[in-house]
């Protein structure tokens, strides 16, 4: 950083900046928690000498805390994938079952912009298109932060939901689906895919939706399609059109760099022997709001009942478990 010229590229500066501000933080945190380990000791020892039940208790409940301290701690070195340490960008689609699957989006989109706040992440919203009557006909996040891709690429494939619809006047139960694609966000440091300008079809439309004034008075809404594979990638969130055209690339490279993953991923499993098919939209965790309340993990087994939690961006459990069973798999 004190090199001559280390800040004429603002951009791959503030990058390594950031870089270096985790590295701080994960040492801070890995001494401090020796330190704590420590205290905790001298606290125990204490309160068994004078026989203090109090000190005990707070002992008990620091160990408490300790050990999840040491659960997220331990989670970060599980996270090897090339691209797990970088941000990520997520995908929202409704299966069928129009305004029912639709609301669905809008709640996962919810369940996970919280989350992403809880750690600390910064949720941008890249490309939203609303539903007719309710709800999210799709939705495109970037979630920017260390670890964000490493945590939620456990996240990737269809959401189950099980209800009584609000949208149906006679109270009957409703199962609604929606897929989740998780791509790592694609810089110029960490991809070497080309994107050649000739390989790209790109068009500009009137956005549609709520949106304020601009809607539908200004060609500002961007839509790429990358020919060779036929991806199409489209930005209408922002005003400008150069800046909806920008936000377009980044999901393009995302995705590509997302497809050259899955190719890889297929071999793999292809050399491994692997009996089970490779399905990155199969159907990974049900949410259950009735007859009972509980959201349960089909890869894990992982189960909760506190739904609400859930909902509000609890998906912890689920992202450890995914990591765990990974990693005991590769062993």
């Amino acid at each position: 950083m004190m090199a001559p010229g280390f800040w004429d590229d603002q951009e791959k500066a503030q990058k390594t900046n950031q870089k270096l501000s985790h590295l701080n933080d994960q040492v801070k945190n890995y001494h401090q928690l020796q330190t704590d380990i420590e205290d905790l000791s001298v606290l125990v020892q204490l309160s068994e000498e004078e026989k203090d039940q109090a000190s005990l208790e707070e002992a008990q409940q620091g160990l408490m805390e300790l050990i999840n301290r040491l659960d997220n701690l331990e989670l970060e070195v599980l996270l090897s994938g090339k691209y797990d340490r970088g941000s990520a960008i997520i995908a929202l689609h409704p299966g069928a079952g129009g305004t029912e699957s639709q609301d669905w989006v809008e709640m996962l989109l919810r369940m996970y912009t919280r989350w992403a706040e809880e750690k600390g992440y910064q949720a941008n919203v890249l490309d939203l298109l609303p539903g007719d009557d309710a709800g999210i006909k799709s939705a495109t996040v970037e979630i920017n932060g260390p670890n964000a891709f490493g945590y939620l690429r456990s996240e990737k494939g269809v959401h189950r939901l099980v209800r009584i619809s609000p949208f149906d006047s006679s109270g009957r139960r409703h199962t609604s689906f929606a897929s989740l694609d998780v791509m790592p966000e694609a810089d110029d440091e960490n991809i070497d895919i080309e994107v050649k300008d000739e390989d790209l079809k790109i068009d500009t439309f009137r956005a549609g939706g709520a949106g304020g004034q601009h809607v539908n008075k200004t060609d500002s809404a961007v839509r790429i399609t990358h020919q060779p594979t036929g991806i199409v990638v489209s930005c209408q969130s922002e005003r400008s059109q150069m800046t909806n055209k920008n936000a377009a690339m980044k999901m393009l490279k995302a995705k590509l760099l997302d497809l050259e993953l899955q190719k890889k991923e297929q071999e793999l499993a292809e050399i491994r022997g692997d009996q089970q098919e490779i399905a990155w939209g199969s159907q990974i965790r049900s949410y259950v709001f009735h007859p009972y309340k509980m959201v349960k993990d089909h890869r894990t087994n992982v189960e909760i009942g506190n739904v609400d939690n859930v909902m509000d961006g609890g998906i912890d459990p689920f992202i450890q478990g995914y990591l765990k069973s990974m990693a005991r798999r590769a062993q």
